[in-house]
């Protein structure tokens, strides 16, 4: 019950961390695209493969922690369900460039963040030995 709590407690943290994060994109960079849930998913695509890398490879944080940091606080900050949603009124109001364009650079900057993550591990674990 404790671990479901410390949870629910990253969760809120990550989902605070994601508004937060939101409200500056459409400041900053504006509110013609979904900067803000873009930025998030990047962010949490990194942060995601480094704290499993560094968990389950290097054994350098454990699965309690793990636990807080993955599913609560990045399970809080990223949103697949905002991204669709978004994605889906930009088709709707019938800018299908953005929106394609929108899913073309998620996907495949998530997928280079996740990446980048797992390689700073490796450097990380090659480098303590």
């Amino acid at each position: 019950m404790l671990q479901f709590a410390w949870i629910c407690l990253g969760g809120a943290v990550g989902t605070g961390a994601r508004y937060l994060i939101g409200q500056w994109a459409v400041r900053a960079l504006g509110a013609g695209l979904p900067y803000g849930t873009f930025i998030v998913n990047v962010l949490g695509s990194f942060l995601i493969s480094l704290i499993m890398g560094l968990s389950l490879e290097a054994s350098a944080i454990s699965t309690p922690v793990r636990l807080f940091l993955v599913t609560g606080v990045m399970g809080g900050l990223t949103t697949y369900s905002t991204f669709n949603y978004e994605t889906l009124k930009l088709f709707q109001g019938g800018a299908w460039g953005l929106a394609a364009a929108n899913v073309l650079l998620t996907v495949t900057a998530c997928a280079a963040a996740g990446v980048l993550g797992l390689v700073v591990v490796s450097r990380l674990v090659a480098l303590a030995r």
